[in-house]
């Protein structure tokens, strides 16, 4: 009887070794096509560009939500050493920008504790348990400050480093802006021609705003690579968390008073208004997904759902400044104005 548990105890073993090397299979190999996506978004079109940027940390989240934290940091190293071969500045700002941060979010969406701990702080959490219902999640609404914080700290770094060449940035932005109203791509106000004066005063104003334009470009980066690393999971089977109804989302008490700190700090000169830009954009993002909640909450059981739901969404691909601004401000009242308890229908699909 002892040989033959020895038989099965030697056999659980090589099935439980082949099954962590299947999972580190697959992160290396999520991680690699991390890796070249990275590289691929510093050449070609831009929107190819764009696209391949948004896209680089799904397989980070990829191996994180489906086969947990491990397989992410395995995934997130495998591609900083594929980069390494690019040169160490190149790996450093794929961990700093990609790795860390999507290893950092899926941790944290792994996050749980038993439901009647609900009143007990998160020092010992846990990581994929096998009684999901009888567990409390980390909240969405953190994840979504997280993120924000985690894109713009690089942004501001970046900012940074760019702004001891912030003559020679601002006069690249006003040749290639020149070459685009020489291309009639903007017409100038009035319809007359485009000044060198006017091209300054343009460059000078997108050089301003680069600091919160890169924050909401990592932070849309990060958080779209979750949601689909989450739903393709969700769909596989796979996921290690339920999922969560992200029309509740609330935020940590205080984030509408650092947003409002943040907004004015991104007035001030000098590095503190790059800072103040930085954390600005990333957290007017969090507000914009904050105002959409409470738009997809309140419109739950309404017959024109379909409809009002797919205006706000051209709207916002077509006119994305002017209909971001109201949404934003939308999420920035809830926590005062309990928008989603006065107009809230019964629970509904999101």
């Amino acid at each position: 009887m002892a040989r033959s548990l020895g038989i099965s105890n030697r056999a659980t073993f090589r099935g439980t070794a082949c099954l962590m090397k299947r999972e580190d299979f697959i992160a290396l190999a999520l991680g690699l096509i991390a890796a070249v996506a990275f590289v691929s978004a510093t050449a070609g079109p831009l929107p190819m560009r764009l696209i391949l940027f948004l896209i680089t940390p799904l397989p980070l989240a990829l191996a994180g939500l489906g086969w947990g934290v491990r397989a992410a940091l395995v995934a997130g190293l495998a591609g900083s050493i594929l980069l390494a071969a690019a040169g160490p500045m190149v790996a450093a700002v794929f961990i700093v920008s990609q790795a860390l941060p999507a290893a950092v979010l899926t941790y944290l969406a792994l996050l749980n504790r038993p439901a009647a701990a609900a009143d007990e702080d998160l020092d010992a959490p846990e990581i994929a348990p096998p009684a999901p219902a009888a567990r409390e999640w980390y909240p969405p609404g953190r994840l979504v400050v997280w993120a924000a914080i985690m894109a713009a700290v690089p942004a501001v770094i970046w900012s940074l480093l760019a702004d001891a060449n912030s003559a020679e940035i601002k006069s690249m932005l006003a040749t290639a802006l020149d070459a685009a109203f020489k291309a009639g791509a903007v017409e100038a106000p009035g319809g007359g021609q485009w000044t060198p004066e006017a091209i300054a005063r343009v460059s000078a104003v997108i050089y301003a705003v680069l600091p919160g334009g890169s924050a909401i470009a990592w932070m849309s980066g990060l958080l779209l690579a979750l949601w689909l690393a989450g739903r393709v999971m969700l769909a596989s089977g796979q996921l290690m968390r339920p999922w969560p109804d992200l029309a509740r989302l609330e935020f940590p008490a205080g984030t509408a008073l650092a947003f409002v700190a943040v907004a004015l700090a991104a007035f001030v000169e000098g590095y503190i208004g790059i800072a103040g830009r930085a954390f600005f954009g990333a957290l007017l993002l969090a507000y914009l997904l904050m105002g959409l909640a409470v738009i997809h909450f309140i419109t739950r059981g309404s017959a024109a759902r379909p409809f009002m739901l797919g205006v706000l969404y051209t709207a916002l691909l077509f006119a994305s400044g002017l209909a971001a601004i109201p949404v934003a401000l939308i999420g920035l009242s809830e926590p005062f104005l309990h928008l989603r308890r006065r107009f809230g229908q019964p629970p509904g699909s999101t």
